[in-house]
């Protein structure tokens, strides 16, 4: 595990939270008999986790659909209140919903919308300043410094319904972040994006946090938001931690194989005894070895065929996530 940090922005201790779902059989005569003996079930959707994060810090939170990543974000913004445990943001309880929290901290959603749809963008801007009591001339000048950095000068005019996915996303984060948070809770914030627009947000959060010293708890399905911006993820599964640590470790613990690419002056050469064959291209061969076989495997290629290049690499990081995702509940 991760170690503690002393100073914790985000402390999170055996939090759990439990629904309490209806379910019934298909058909008429089920219906029926729901309305007079209703049958409900519990599904754990987060499990005694328990992880801290520093001032500062920016942290994937990673894990498939259902592992929990949503919900501990809502219980830790607040909007909902859990079974059990402790969770405290910024020496505050959460579900309290007290204003001095909710004035330091953002939920961003990416497939929520918080602007009015009918409305421009700066209209929705001028109504966040009036909830937050944001004084005008700060809200005027972090207004203009987060259109800047994201570069919607042209867009905050036009009314909301009218931009495109992508551009709704670039305002909706300029809104969330008016009163100058310092602890943003991103939930997919790149979703449905195209990879330039994946990257100008990346870009912004990366800015914001070291402008600011946000801490970052960042939710996605896409690993090159995670890599860019995540020296640290937590894996979450079945609501279960599996793993808390940094990124670059992440493929020692679960990874059990490397790979090696060779360029052969004969690329024609079997080399099958050596490893798994992954992929060929010409005189270039991609190999996948056991982690422990690597350097004996490599030794024997140099030796015994016509390398005129060796390079070995650890599994692409989306390869280890699904080994971790694949681990017994």
């Amino acid at each position: 595990m991760f170690r503690l940090v002393s100073e914790s922005i985000v402390h999170v201790s055996g939090l759990t939270k439990v629904f309490n779902v209806p379910e019934r059989e298909a058909g008429l005569r089920a219906a029926a008999k729901a309305l007079v003996r209703r049958k409900t079930r519990d599904v754990h959707a987060v499990e005694a986790i328990s992880f801290d994060i520093g001032p500062g810090e920016v942290v994937g939170f990673l894990g498939p659909n259902g592992a929990g990543k949503t919900t501990t974000l809502k219980m830790l913004s607040g909007l909902l209140y859990p079974t059990g445990g402790e969770a405290r943001v910024l020496g505050h309880v959460p579900s309290r919903r007290e204003r001095d929290f909710l004035r330091r901290i953002t939920l961003v959603m990416g497939n929520r919308n918080q602007l009015q749809w009918d409305l421009p963008a700066l209209d929705s801007f001028e109504l966040n300043r009036a909830i937050y009591r944001v004084p005008r001339e700060q809200f005027r000048e972090t207004r203009d410094e987060l259109i800047e950095l994201l570069e919607i000068g042209d867009l905050v005019q036009k009314p909301v319904r009218n931009l495109s996915l992508g551009e709704r996303m670039k305002v909706e984060i300029v809104g969330a972040l008016l009163h100058l948070p310092l602890v943003l809770f991103l939930d997919e914030p790149t979703i449905g994006l195209d990879v330039t627009m994946q990257k100008r947000i990346r870009q912004f959060v990366a800015e914001y946090n070291r402008r600011h010293g946000a801490t970052v708890l960042l939710t996605s399905h896409y690993m090159a938001d995670v890599e860019a911006l995540c020296r640290r993820v937590i894996v979450i599964h079945h609501g279960r931690i599996l793993f808390d640590g940094a990124l670059s470790s992440l493929a020692d613990e679960f990874a059990a194989y490397k790979t090696i690419g060779v360029v052969l002056e004969n690329g024609a050469a079997p080399l099958e005894r050596y490893g798994e064959l992954l992929h060929r291209e010409g005189d270039r061969v991609t190999l996948r070895v056991p982690k422990a076989e690597t350097p004996r495997v490599a030794a024997l290629l140099l030796a015994e065929q016509q390398v005129l290049d060796l390079t070995i690499e650890e599994p692409p990081i989306e390869d280890v996530i699904e080994l971790v995702f694949a681990q017994p509940r």
